[in-house]
C-alpha cells in the first residue's frame, strides 16, 4: 500500500503537495497525520473540493504500508503514527519537501527538495518536466498552498522558481478568487483576544545587530492557527523576526517567522525540537515552563543569528535614476513604470543632486504640477553611504533622519541604493526594546529619546497643580471611554523647550466631540463642538480652555485651500502638522502617562534648531505655513533647514500665495504682529519677497525699519504706563508696515487681506487722520512755536491708542515725541471738574452753551488756565452767565 502524507496542523501546503503527489502516485491513498489549520478546516466545510479521496488514519493498516510519500516535513516527530511506519524496514520512503535538512531528519530513498517558498513549487517544476496537466481544480490547489507559503509571492523567501510554478498553475485554470477567499479568514473571538496579549507582551531583543521580536501568551484551552497570528503580528508592526510562545495546556507552542537571512529560524527552533526553514519555523515543547522557554531565546539567538550584513549585502543594483532636467510627469511616468517609490535625480556628469519619492510626485499632479521640473520638489537634503557601511549607519538615515531612499557610491559613482525597509519600520512603532538580556528584564518604555519619568518631571515642573490635575482628568475620561488621549503640539514643543504655554491642544484617538461631553459633565464644565472638523472647545469655570480634536488626516483638493478632513491615527494626526517640532505628542492615559511619542524625529531638530517640514509639498498644500515659519524661526530662534527653505521660496515663486484666502493671510499676519518682536519676521519676509505677494507696492527699506523699532520701543513704554489697557499692539505694526503706501494700496490690501469692516476705520480713516496729525506737528515744529497743550488735546484726542503709537514712531523730533507721550500721560484723560449737572445747579438751562462752556473749561485746564472748582466757576461767570441768561 502507498500511502502520502503531510506534518500535523497542516496547512493549504500540505494540502495542495498531497494533491499533486497523487498526480505521480495515483494508486496511493491520501491521510492527514493529524489535525489540520482552522483554515483548511474551513476550506473543507465550504468547498466542494472535500470530494477528493482522502482517508483517516484510522482506516489505513500501518502494517500494511509499504511505500510512504512525505510532504512537505521530514521529520518523524511531525508526522504523528507515521512515524513508526517511516523507521520501519521494508518501507520504501519518498520525500518531496523545500525545508533545509536539518539534524535528525528523515532520509528518503528518494527525495525531491528544493530551497523554494512552497513544496507546491517543487510538484509544479515536475509537472513541467514530464508534461503532467493538473486540472482546474487541483492547479486551484496547489496555488492554494502556494499563495500561503509565499505570502501572495510577497514573502522575501520566493524565488523565481515560484513565480514561474504560480504562471504555471495559472495556466491552467487555477482559480484565484478562489484562492482569495480562503486565504483571507477572520479571527475568532479566542484569537483575536490571544494576539492582544502578544502585542502587549512583545520585546524587541537586538542580538549582533539585528532586531528580534519575541511575544508570549498564556491560555488554558487550545487556540488554533497560531502561525496566523504570528503573521497578523509580524504584518501589523512591521517586524523583521518574530518568535511567539504560547502556552497551551500542558504545552508550550512556538512559531518563528523571518525576513532576513541572520536569522534562521529554523535552525533556532531546531534547538526546542521543532523544525522548518530559515524564514518559518515552529516547534512543541512539553517538558519546560513558558518562562524557561522564554529564558533560553537570548543563548540561541545569540549563537544563531549572523551579525548585520553590510550596505553592498542589502542594496539594489544597478539603479534607475532619472534626469534633473525631466519633469514632475516624466517621474510619475518612471515610478509607475517600476514600481518604484524613489528614484535618485541626476545631473548631466552622472552626480546624484536630489531624490524625489512617488509621494511628492503624486501629490504634485494632484496640484497641476506635472510639468513643474523635479528640480523643484526633489529633496536636495540626503546622505549618501560607501559599499562598507554598517547597518546602524543606515538605521540612523532611514529611520532617525527619515531618508527614505540612500544611494550607494562608490569612488564617485552611484552603485546602488538601499530604500526604507520593514528591518528598520520597527524603531518607530509601539513594540518595547530591551537589549540582549534574560526574560523578565524591564524593558523600556519610551518612544521618544527622553524617558517618561523625565516627561513626568517637567510636567510637575511646568505645570500649575491644577493645569496637572486637568489633564491627568483627561487621562481617566479616556481610559473610561477606551481611546487614547494625548496633549500635542506646541505646548509639548515649549514644554520640552521649559517656555510657558498653557494653550494646551489634546488629540482624541476616537470621537473627540463625545469625549469633549462626557468630559464637561463629570467636571461641570461648558464644551463648543464644530462637528465639520471634529473638534470642541472644553471651558472650565475658572476660565481654562481646553481644545479637543479627533485623530485626523487631512488632504487638500487645491493649492492654498483649507483641509479635507478624516479621522485616523495619532501617527497621521501628527503627520498632518506644519513642522517636526510640532510633532511631538505626550500620552495621558494612566498607565502611558507621560510617555513622549516622537515619530519624526521632533526632539532631534529642537536639539539641533531648525524647522523642517515633513513633506516636499507641505508649502504647496497650505502656503500659511510660510508665515509660520518664519514666526518659529524667529521667537524660537531656530533656522529653516536647507532643503525647507529651498521649498518655501520654490512657493514663494511659483505663486501659491496668490491661492489663500485673505482672512488667512490676514490672520498669519495678525499672529505675527502680536509676537513681541515682530521686526526680524518682517525683515524675514521681504527677503523671501512675501510682502509684494500682500500688494505690489508693499516694501521694507531702511526707513521703516526705523519705524519699526521706534514702534517696539513705544509699545513697551505704554505697556509699562497703562498695564490695565488691552493695547492690540498688533495694530501698531500694521499700521507701520502700511506706513509709506497711498491711500488705494490701503483700500487695495483691505481687499486682499479681506480685512474685516471693524478694523478698517483703523487702517483708514484713523491712519488718514494720524498722517494729518503728524503733518501738523511737523509744521508746528519748523515754525518754533510749540503746540498749545488745547491743541495737542485737539489734534490727538480722536485717535486710538494704537493710532497714537504709530505717530510716535513716525516722528523723528525727539521734542515733537515728547509732544506727543506728554499728552498720552498728562493730558489724555484730563476733565473738567464741572459737568453738565454742575451748570444745571448753577441755574444754566441745558442746551447747546452746554457743549461750548465744557470745551471752554476743559482748554482752559489743558493751558493751565483753571485749576480749582472755584476757577472754573468764575470762568463761566465771565465768558458764559450773560450768554446763558439771554438762551
Amino acid at each position: 500500500m502507498e500511502v502520502i502524507t503531510t506534518h500535523v496542523n497542516s496547512d493549504f501546503d500540505c494540502l495542495g503537495a498531497m494533491i499533486a503527489a497523487r498526480k505521480l502516485y495515483p494508486q496511493a491513498e491520501m491521510v492527514f497525520a493529524g489535525s489540520q489549520e482552522r483554515s483548511l478546516r474551513a476550506f473543507f466545510l465550504k468547498s466542494a473540493f472535500y470530494a477528493h479521496n482522502f482517508k483517516r488514519v484510522r482506516d489505513i493498516e500501518l502494517d500494511a504500508v509499504t511505500r510512504l510519500i512525505l510532504v512537505d516535513v521530514r521529520q518523524s516527530s511531525r508526522i504523528g503514527p507515521f512515524a513508526a511506519v517511516a523507521e520501519r524496514d521494508g518501507v520504501e520512503l519518498h520525500i518531496y519537501d523545500h525545508h533545509p535538512l536539518g539534524a535528525g531528519d528523515l532520509r528518503g530513498t528518494l527525495e525531491c527538495i528544493e530551497p523554494v517558498g512552497a513544496t507546491v513549487t517543487v510538484f509544479a517544476h515536475l509537472f513541467i518536466e514530464r508534461g503532467i496537466v493538473p486540472s482546474p481544480e487541483e492547479a486551484t490547489l496547489m496555488m492554494l498552498g502556494l499563495y500561503e507559503d509565499t505570502g501572495s509571492l510577497l514573502f522575501s523567501s520566493t524565488t523565481v522558481r515560484d513565480f514561474q510554478a504560480a504562471a504555471f498553475l495559472l495556466s491552467h485554470g487555477a482559480n484565484l478568487n478562489t484562492v482569495a477567499d480562503f486565504l483571507t479568514q477572520e479571527l475568532t473571538t479566542d484569537q483575536v483576544a490571544l494576539l492582544n496579549e502578544l502585542i502587549n507582551t512583545s520585546t524587541l531583543l537586538n542580538v549582533n545587530g539585528v532586531d528580534v521580536t519575541l511575544a508570549h501568551a498564556s491560555v488554558d484551552h487550545f487556540v488554533g492557527d497560531l502561525a496566523v497570528l504570528a503573521h497578523k503580528l509580524r504584518d501589523m508592526e512591521s517586524l523583521d523576526a518574530l518568535i511567539i510562545a504560547v502556552r497551551m495546556e500542558d504545552r508550550i507552542f512556538i512559531v518563528g517567522r523571518s525576513r532576513i537571512p541572520e536569522v534562521p529560524m529554523g535552525k533556532i527552533l531546531a534547538e526546542l525540537g521543532g523544525g522548518g526553514h530559515a524564514y518559518a519555523a515552529s516547534a512543541t515543547v512539553r517538558d519546560m515552563t513558558l518562562i524557561q522557554v522564554l529564558e533560553r531565546f537570548p543563548t540561541l539567538l545569540l549563537h544563531h543569528v549572523n551579525p548585520r550584513w553590510k550596505a553592498r549585502h542589502l542594496m539594489s543594483a544597478p539603479v534607475k535614476t532619472i534626469s534633473d532636467q525631466a519633469t514632475i510627469g516624466d517621474v510619475r511616468q518612471i515610478l509607475t513604470r517600476y514600481g518604484f517609490s524613489a528614484l535618485p535625480v541626476v545631473s548631466a556628469e552622472g552626480t546624484v543632486v536630489g531624490i524625489i519619492t512617488r509621494q511628492v510626485a503624486e501629490k504634485a499632479a494632484h496640484h497641476q504640477l506635472s510639468q513643474v521640473s523635479v528640480q523643484k520638489y526633489m529633496s536636495g537634503e540626503f546622505q549618501v553611504v560607501a559599499p562598507d557601511a554598517p547597518a546602524e549607519l543606515l538605521k540612523e538615515l532611514i529611520v532617525g533622519h527619515n531618508q527614505r531612499f540612500v544611494p550607494v557610491m562608490d569612488k564617485g559613482a552611484l552603485v546602488g541604493a538601499i530604500t526604507r525597509t520593514d528591518l528598520l519600520r520597527h524603531m518607530v512603532s509601539g513594540v518595547r526594546s530591551a537589549p540582549i538580556t534574560p526574560f523578565g528584564s524591564e524593558p523600556a518604555t519610551h518612544r521618544g529619546g527622553i524617558k517618561r519619568r523625565q516627561v513626568q518631571r517637567l510636567l510637575r515642573e511646568q505645570l500649575s497643580d491644577e493645569m496637572q490635575a486637568i489633564l491627568k482628568q483627561c487621562g481617566e475620561v479616556g481610559d473610561d471611554l477606551q481611546v487614547s488621549i494625548f496633549a500635542v503640539g506646541g505646548f509639548v514643543r515649549d514644554l520640552l523647550l521649559r517656555q510657558d504655554n498653557l494653550d494646551v491642544d489634546i488629540v482624541v484617538e476616537g470621537d473627540g466631540i463625545a469625549f469633549a461631553q462626557e468630559f464637561a459633565r463629570r467636571y461641570d464644565c461648558r464644551v463648543r463642538a464644530h462637528h465639520k472638523f471634529g473638534t470642541a472647545i472644553v471651558i472650565f469655570p475658572q476660565g481654562y480652555k481646553l481644545d479637543i480634536a479627533s485623530a485626523r488626516m487631512e488632504y487638500y483638493l487645491e493649492p492654498g485651500a483649507l483641509p479635507t478632513v478624516e479621522h485616523s491615527s495619532i501617527k497621521l494626526d501628527l503627520y498632518r502638522r506644519d513642522f517636526t517640532i510640532n510633532t511631538l505628542a505626550i500620552a495621558l492615559n494612566g498607565k502611558e502617562y507621560g510617555e513622549l511619542l516622537d515619530f519624526f524625529s521632533g526632539q532631534r531638530d529642537l536639539n539641533d534648531k531648525v524647522l523642517r517640514v515633513l513633506h516636499n509639498l507641505s508649502f504647496v498644500e497650505d502656503p500659511t505655513r510660510v508665515f509660520r515659519a518664519i514666526r518659529f524661526e524667529q521667537r524660537l530662534g531656530f533656522h529653516l533647514g536647507s532643503h525647507t527653505d529651498s521649498l518655501l521660496r520654490s512657493a514663494v515663486q511659483m505663486g501659491f500665495m496668490d491661492k489663500v484666502g485673505g482672512s488667512r493671510v490676514f490672520n498669519e499676519l495678525t499672529i505675527i504682529f502680536k509676537e513681541a518682536n515682530p521686526l526680524p519676521a518682517v525683515f524675514r519676509m521681504a527677503e523671501l519677497d512675501l510682502l509684494q505677494c500682500i500688494h505690489p507696492s508693499l516694501s521694507f527699506n531702511e526707513r521703516k525699519r526705523r519705524i519699526f523699532e521706534a514702534a517696539s520701543q513705544a509699545v513697551l513704554w505704554y505697556e509699562f504706563q497703562h498695564a490695565d489697557e488691552d493695547l492690540q499692539r498688533w495694530q501698531v505694526y500694521f499700521l507701520c508696515l502700511f506706513a509709506d503706501l497711498e491711500q488705494a494700496a490701503i483700500h487695495g490690501i483691505s481687499r486682499r487681506l479681506d480685512i474685516p469692516v471693524r478694523f478698517q476705520e483703523l487702517f483708514r480713516s484713523q491712519r488718514s487722520r494720524a498722517h494729518q496729525v503728524l503733518r501738523q506737528l511737523a509744521r508746528r515744529h519748523g515754525s518754533a512755536t510749540p503746540p498749545k497743550p488745547s491743541e495737542l488735546y485737539r489734534w490727538l484726542h480722536p485717535l486710538s491708542s494704537e493710532a497714537l503709537l504709530y505717530i510716535m514712531a513716525r516722528i523723528g523730533e525727539d521734542e515733537v515725541r515728547r509732544w506727543v507721550s506728554r499728552f498720552v500721560t498728562h493730558m489724555r484723560q484730563v476733565k473738567p471738574l464741572l459737568d453738565g449737572h454742575d451748570l444745571r445747579r448753577l441755574g444754566i438751562p441745558p442746551g447747546p452753551c452746554y457743549k461750548k462752556i465744557l470745551d471752554a473749561l476743559l482748554e482752559a485746564r489743558l493751558n493751565g488756565k483753571v485749576v480749582s472748582f472755584e476757577d472754573e466757576i468764575a470762568l463761566i461767570d465771565k465768558r458764559f452767565r450773560p450768554s446763558a441768561k439771554q438762551e
